[in-house]
């Protein structure tokens, strides 16, 4: 998981799949916002959706990809217990870090 969040691509295409509309993109819908190719892109959401981070479904032409949320809980507990100055004020509803 840590693996696929190592490059900034990938973890801006997270953050930007995440906050996207219905909580859902499309590369057609991310790849203005990037200087990569759309298969440069495809490939970034692909090790993220084989890391367990996303999860995608085929509509025609398009594959949607979103968050898997208990894939961000995981990940918001493995960074609370490395932070030892967390506590339970500092994670959301949604198991995210908020501090």
């Amino acid at each position: 998981m840590f693996k696929a969040l190592g490059d900034p691509a990938r973890l801006r295409l997270l953050s930007l799949v995440a906050s996207h509309e219905n909580g859902e993109a499309c590369v057609c819908d991310i790849s203005g916002s990037f200087d990569l190719s759309q298969p440069t892109i495809s490939h970034h959401l692909k090790v993220l959706r084989e890391a367990g981070l996303l999860d995608c479904e085929r509509r025609g032409t398009w594959v949607y990809y979103w968050v898997v949320p208990a894939a961000l809980q995981q990940l918001s507990a493995v960074l609370a217990a490395a932070d030892p100055t967390a506590d339970d004020s500092d994670v959301s509803d949604t198991g995210l870090v908020t501090a």
